[in-house]
């Protein structure tokens, strides 16, 4: 943000809800203030239009001489946001003013016949945004913030304990830093609850692999968050998800998340997502817009609805989306994914999984000659089976359980190939009994 001694007029912090945005504002507003960088500084939450107007009324007072006459009116918002903004056109005064969660580029543009919220672009003035949004018409400079990296989350887990004069094991600390993805809301809180029941990492660590456990299990209760926190981490992306499900293609980005969630986290292919069956998930599980019901027979969704759809969550921050990557085409947060299965009935969740089990399966090529597609089929085949394993053997095996092993033997895995039989045979067996066809089919492989 303090980019290099360059005067940037605005400055827009855009991230996943829990990166920090908002402190990283404040810090910034803070320390301008403090040394004297700046005469007014306006800190507005900007999570709908109403509130960006009451917060530039309330700036307009501030700045009004109480005898001009032209002071009339303040009582108005709109008529008072007018004024303000015309104050920071025309002054030589320093100003700062920070729009934390825009929820919606919109609520500050000026269409519908309503006035433009955008604060002025002037020399003297400064705007810092913070946003999970991604959007192209936002203006300014877009810094993207990203997690922490892997030593700064393990020395904030340190300084917390050790705050609490608690010396816990280093390695459980480095794997607790690990299992939260490195989210530093979802550290800040880990450690909060962890510290507030005399528990140690070890310990935690067991109850966060506990899927009886859901997140919100996990973490402190609302009077107990730190840091200022608004929400927890598991109510983190909800309102996220809900603004991305209102974007056009209205409707697909919620059904595409409960795809995402049940695959690898670290890339999943955009032809699984765009899959036959991917498509014909996302036509029956299109969530209605608001109050407005969609066609009684809506059209198809076809491949280019899902891409747009995956760009919408990558608008809200809810995923990375990189189509010049294909074979890893999608990244999401190991959180974001648990928070959004843990959201969904278990007959819903399960549906889902046989929708992502018949899109690696159609995906998956008769011959396999890309090395590394086939790598990342069998890596989402197994996040798959980690996440809803049940379902894979209702109510048989599904065929893509058994084409990952096959992909193992015909990379030359031979080995490990073995070792994935051996374990869909006890899992055939338990499932589905030792005479059913499947279970004879996981032995046969594991013969050959």
């Amino acid at each position: 943000m303090a980019g290099g001694g360059t005067a940037v007029l605005c400055q827009v912090l855009s991230g996943t809800g829990g990166v920090g945005k908002t402190q990283l504002a404040a810090y910034h507003a803070r320390t301008a203030w403090q040394a004297g960088a700046v005469d007014l500084l306006v800190w507005v939450t900007a999570t709908s239009r109403d509130a960006v107007l009451s917060a530039y009324a309330e700036a307009a007072v501030t700045v009004t001489d109480p005898d001009d006459p032209q002071g009339a009116g303040l009582d108005d918002p709109e008529r008072a946001a007018v004024r303000f903004l015309a104050w920071a056109q025309s002054t030589d005064r320093r100003w700062l003013i920070v729009l934390d969660d825009v929820s919606d580029p919109a609520h500050l543009n000026g269409t519908d016949g309503r006035g433009d919220l955008w604060p002025p672009a002037r020399p003297n003035g400064r705007t810092v945004v913070t946003t999970r949004r991604r959007d192209a018409a936002l203006p300014g400079h877009l810094i993207d913030v990203g997690l922490f990296t892997k030593d700064e989350a393990v020395d904030y887990l340190r300084a917390k304990l050790a705050a609490r004069r608690r010396r816990d094991d280093p390695g459980q600390v480095e794997e607790l830093a690990r299992d939260l993805g490195y989210l530093p809301l979802a550290l800040a809180q880990a450690v909060t609850y962890l510290l507030d029941l005399h528990l140690d990492c070890a310990t935690y660590r067991v109850r966060l692999a506990d899927r009886a456990r859901t997140l919100p299990d996990l973490v402190p209760e609302d009077s107990g968050l730190p840091d200022a926190h608004r929400a927890t981490v598991a109510a983190t992306w909800s309102l996220s998800i809900e603004h991305a499900d209102r974007l056009r293609p209205t409707g697909l980005a919620r059904p595409m998340l409960h795809l995402v969630a049940l695959l690898d986290p670290n890339g999943i292919p955009a032809t699984v997502l765009t899959s036959p069956p991917a498509l014909a998930y996302l036509t029956e599980h299109r969530t209605p817009d608001g109050g407005t019901d969609l066609d009684v027979s809506p059209r198809a969704v076809g491949v280019d609805d899902a891409t747009d759809a995956l760009r919408c969550l990558r608008r809200l921050s809810l995923v990375d989306h990189t189509p010049d990557a294909p074979h890893q085409a999608v990244r999401v947060h190991n959180l974001v994914q648990r928070a959004t299965r843990e959201a969904l009935r278990p007959a819903a969740r399960d549906m889902a999984a046989r929708t992502c089990a018949d899109a690696l399966y159609e995906a998956w090529p008769e011959v396999e000659r890309d090395t590394v597609l086939g790598q990342a089929l069998r890596a989402n085949t197994a996040a798959l089976t980690a996440h809803a394993s049940d379902a894979l053997w209702q109510p048989d095996g599904h065929p893509v359980l058994f084409r990952t092993g096959s992909s193992l033997g015909h990379t030359g895995l031979v080995t490990a190939a073995r070792a994935y039989f051996q374990d869909l045979h006890t899992a055939a067996r338990r499932n589905l009994g030792p005479d059913h066809p499947d279970t004879l089919t996981a032995r046969h492989y594991l013969v050959c």
